[in-house]
């Protein structure tokens, strides 16, 4: 009799289904390693259609389309999400949860199964949250880290960041958010700089822009700024009026596997992400992600971004909101296109050394081996 695979269901209210970390690394883990993996995601909420269902691998993946939690408007995706989990939890021998929302739809009898992706400081990041009230930041703040004490008491806990260990009494396992990293990949060329990732105003959008805007002006239009990813909030006009003023081009939500065409090549790499709590202890999955690709990266000066770059001499550290300072060092790297190959060079063995998510998919699918009961 042939043994039953191993099955997982894994939902996300929040998350662009096409997430890097949940769509392009951990699901495909898991089908290579011969689980059933139903995914469940706000497909209609991004506008796109959920998958037929397919096999891939040794498993098969099954997508489930859920109502999206944006803005103040959460509570019937949470709603939604909890009927969801509790219909179907069951049937799986592990649940695997990636939003904070989500610890409140996981019902008492699928807790004992239910993996909690950790993926950012969210105490810290609800402070920046501009749909939040000013007043209710604290509070909000108060209750997240009570939510996570429970998650840790009654949930396994997978952390994105080590860290992430300071806020929890236990030890949980660590998946950092490497990334695949490509056989080869041409040297820097002269003429495109690229930032990868959502874009809101914390995460560097007006820096963007304006360093898009210096670049275009001091080259004659001969060195082009391509914002790869969704933008959010403020950040969405900003960046709409920039790409109709010709100072970025704006390419929109482009799926993992399709943004790193997009980064072959390129000049430099943006982070021009600010001085924020929740930043201060997260790694910039862009950074690693230029490095994999060989593109310089032009970083401001965050602790692990900082770290990474001038360990492994794979970029420039310009400070915190200038702009002006940012597009000088990307002038100075075409002005140099050795010294550029060097460090896109130096960051390709660095991402292959310690940053490749290969050397850690197996931890991540272990961890879930471990959380299920059989």
């Amino acid at each position: 009799m042939t043994p039953q695979r191993p099955s997982v269901l894994v939902v996300t209210v929040v998350h662009h289904p096409q997430d890097a970390r949940i769509r392009h690394r951990q699901v495909p883990a898991l089908l290579a390693a011969g689980w059933d993996v139903t995914y469940a995601a706000p497909f209609g909420g991004y506008g796109l259609p959920a998958p037929t269902d397919a096999r891939h691998g040794a498993g098969r993946l099954h997508c489930v389309d859920v109502p999206r939690a944006t803005g103040r408007r959460r509570l019937g995706a949470l709603r939604h999400a909890r009927r969801l989990v509790r219909e179907l939890g069951g049937q799986h021998d592990v649940v695997l949860v990636h939003d904070p929302e989500l610890l409140l739809a996981v019902p008492r009898s699928v807790r004992p199964r239910t993996v909690w992706d950790v993926h950012e400081d969210t105490a810290a990041a609800v402070v920046a949250k501009p749909w939040l009230p000013r007043p209710a930041r604290a509070l909000a703040a108060g209750l997240v880290r009570g939510v996570e004490r429970w998650a840790e008491r009654h949930l396994t806990l997978l952390l994105a960041e080590y860290g992430y260990r300071e806020r929890f009494s236990r030890e949980h396992v660590v998946v950092p958010n490497t990334v695949p990293v490509p056989a080869d990949a041409p040297a820097p060329g002269t003429d495109r700089v690229v930032y990868l990732g959502s874009i809101t105003l914390e995460r560097g959008a007006r820096e963007v822009v304006e360093t898009g805007r210096i670049l275009r002006e001091r080259t004659g239009g001969a060195l082009s700024t391509h914002v790869v990813g969704p933008a959010h909030g403020p950040a969405e006009e900003l960046v709409r009026a920039a790409h109709e003023r010709g100072d970025v081009h704006w390419h929109g939500f482009v799926p993992n596997d399709r943004a790193g065409e997009l980064l072959d090549g390129a000049l430099a790499g943006l982070s021009l992400l600010q001085d924020l709590p929740n930043y201060r202890h997260s790694m910039p999955t862009k950074v690693l992600e230029y490095m994999a690709h060989g593109v310089p990266v032009v970083t401001t000066p965050l602790p692990l971004a900082r770290d990474v770059v001038t360990t492994a001499g794979s970029g420039v550290v310009v400070p915190f909101a200038d702009p002006d300072a940012a597009a000088d060092a990307v002038l100075a790297l075409r002005a140099e296109p050795g010294r550029a190959a060097r460090l896109g060079a130096a960051g390709r063995r660095a991402a292959r050394e310690r940053y490749d998510w290969a050397t850690v998919s197996g931890a991540f699918v272990a961890a879930l081996r471990t959380a299920s009961p059989r």
